[in-house]
């Protein structure tokens, strides 16, 4: 894979993951109107980065491998 390939791979994935944040942020959005628990917290927002591999080391080994 070419450098441009992986950093067209690692911005599709962190494309995906705001798609995925921002349905979650609107779910807790329509939760807080109805007075209703949150159906995410922070650490739910935070799992995003490790499934789509978006964090910090998995860019960097994305790019040294």
């Amino acid at each position: 894979m070419t450098e441009e390939q992986k950093a067209a791979y690692v911005f599709s994935q962190s494309i995906c993951a705001m798609i995925e944040a921002m349905g979650m942020e609107q779910e807790n959005n329509q939760r807080w109107h109805l007075s209703q628990s949150m159906a995410y917290v922070h650490s739910d927002f935070k799992k995003l980065l490790d499934e789509y591999g978006i964090h910090h080391n998995a860019v960097i080994e994305r790019f040294t491998t």
